[in-house]
C-alpha cells in the first residue's frame, strides 16, 4: 500500500484589493508620453536646427534666383451699342424664325468676346502675328537699366536668329503653335466683375514694357475681330433678306423685310464707325513699376518652416524606431 504524499492545492481566493487592481487598466508599452516626445525633440535639437538652416538657405537662394514678373492691366467696359432685337420689338421673333440674327444683347456680346479672347484660334493668331514665340520661350530676364529683355542663348541664338533648344526627337527646336498657346494662356487673364460688368484684362510677364504692349494689342485685336464678325454676319443677313424680298408678293411681308434690312444697315453702319466695338477702355494700361511675383519673403518663410518640420519628423522617427 502506497501513500500519496502530494500536497493538497489550496482553493484560489481573490481579495477585494486584488480584484480592484485587476479591473484597473494596465499601462502598455505602446502608449506615448508627451514628455518623452519633448525630451526626444530636445535631444535632437541640433539636427532640427541643421535641417532648418539648410532649408532656409536653399529657400533664400531659390528666391533670389527667381526673376521678377510684372503685371499690366487694362479696365474695360462693354460697349453700349443698340440691340437690334430691342429696336424691332416683335419683329425680332420673326427674324429668328426666318433664320436671321439681328443682333444680340450687350451681355451676350461681352461673353462671346471673352470666349473669343480665351480661344486657341485667337491667341495662336495673335502670337504668330506679333512674333511672340521668342520672348515667350527664350525670355530669361528683364534688364531694368537698358530696358531690354535678355534671352537664353541655349534656347534661341540671336545672332543667327535660330532656335537651338534641345528637344525630344519627335519635336522641332522651334515651338509649335500648341506649345505657344499653352505658354501664352498662362500669361493672359480676363476676369469680369459680375456686379459692375467691367472686364479686367491683364498680362504678367518678365518685361513690364512687353506686358503693357501685349494687353493693348489684345484689346485692339479683339475689337477688330468682333467687328469683322459683325460686318460679315450683317452682310449675310442683308443678302438673305433681299432675296426673300424679291420672292414675296405679300405687302405686309415686304414691309417686315424692309424694316429688317433697315435695321441691318444701321448695325453695319455702327460697326464700321466704331473702333471700340465690343469693349471701351476705362482705365488704360501703364508700364508697371512694381513686381507682382515672386513673393520672396513668403518663399523664405515657407522654406524655413519646412526645414524645421522635416527635422522634427526625423528626430521623432528615430526615437520611435529605437523605442
Amino acid at each position: 500500500m502506497t501513500i500519496d504524499n502530494k500536497p493538497t492545492q489550496a482553493p484560489l481566493y481573490l481579495t477585494p484589493e486584488m480584484l480592484q487592481q485587476l479591473q484597473q487598466p494596465q499601462p502598455t508599452d505602446d502608449e506615448i508620453d508627451l514628455r518623452e516626445l519633448f525630451a526626444a525633440l530636445w535631444k535632437g535639437k541640433w539636427l532640427i536646427i541643421l535641417c532648418t538652416i539648410i532649408f532656409a538657405a536653399g529657400a533664400v537662394a531659390f528666391a533670389i534666383n527667381q526673376p521678377n514678373y510684372y503685371k499690366a492691366q487694362v479696365l474695360l467696359a462693354p460697349s453700349s451699342g443698340d440691340s437690334g432685337g430691342s429696336a424691332l420689338g416683335g419683329l425680332g421673333g420673326l427674324a429668328a424664325l426666318a433664320g436671321v440674327n439681328i443682333g444680340g444683347a450687350k451681355d451676350d456680346k461681352t461673353q462671346l468676346a471673352l470666349a473669343v479672347l480665351k480661344s486657341r484660334e485667337f491667341q495662336t493668331r495673335f502670337i504668330n502675328k506679333n512674333e511672340l514665340k521668342v520672348p515667350l520661350f527664350a525670355g530669361q530676364k528683364w534688364d531694368s537699366i537698358s530696358g531690354e529683355l535678355l534671352l537664353n542663348s541655349e534656347i534661341y541664338d540671336e545672332l543667327r536668329m535660330e532656335w537651338v533648344r534641345e528637344v525630344t526627337p519627335n519635336k522641332n527646336p522651334e515651338p509649335s503653335d500648341w506649345e505657344a498657346y499653352k505658354a501664352f494662356s498662362t500669361i493672359i487673364t480676363a476676369v469680369q466683375n459680375k456686379e459692375s460688368g467691367l472686364v479686367t484684362v491683364s498680362a504678367e510677364y518678365l518685361s513690364p514694357t512687353l506686358a503693357k504692349q501685349w494687353v493693348e494689342l489684345l484689346v485692339e485685336d479683339l475689337n477688330k475681330v468682333m467687328k469683322e464678325r459683325e460686318l460679315i454676319d450683317t452682310q449675310r443677313n442683308i443678302d438673305y433678306l433681299e432675296r426673300q424680298l424679291q420672292n414675296t408678293t405679300i405687302a405686309d411681308m415686304k414691309s417686315v423685310f424692309y424694316q429688317l434690312i433697315e435695321e441691318q444697315l444701321k448695325n453695319r453702319m455702327l460697326a464700321e464707325v466704331q473702333d471700340e466695338y465690343v469693349f471701351k477702355i476705362v482705365d488704360p494700361a501703364v508700364v508697371p513699376e512694381e513686381k507682382s511675383k515672386p513673393r520672396r519673403a513668403l518663399i523664405c518663410v515657407i522654406g524655413t518652416l519646412l526645414g524645421g518640420m522635416l527635422g522634427c519628423v526625423i528626430v521623432l522617427a528615430c526615437y520611435l524606431f529605437r523605442k
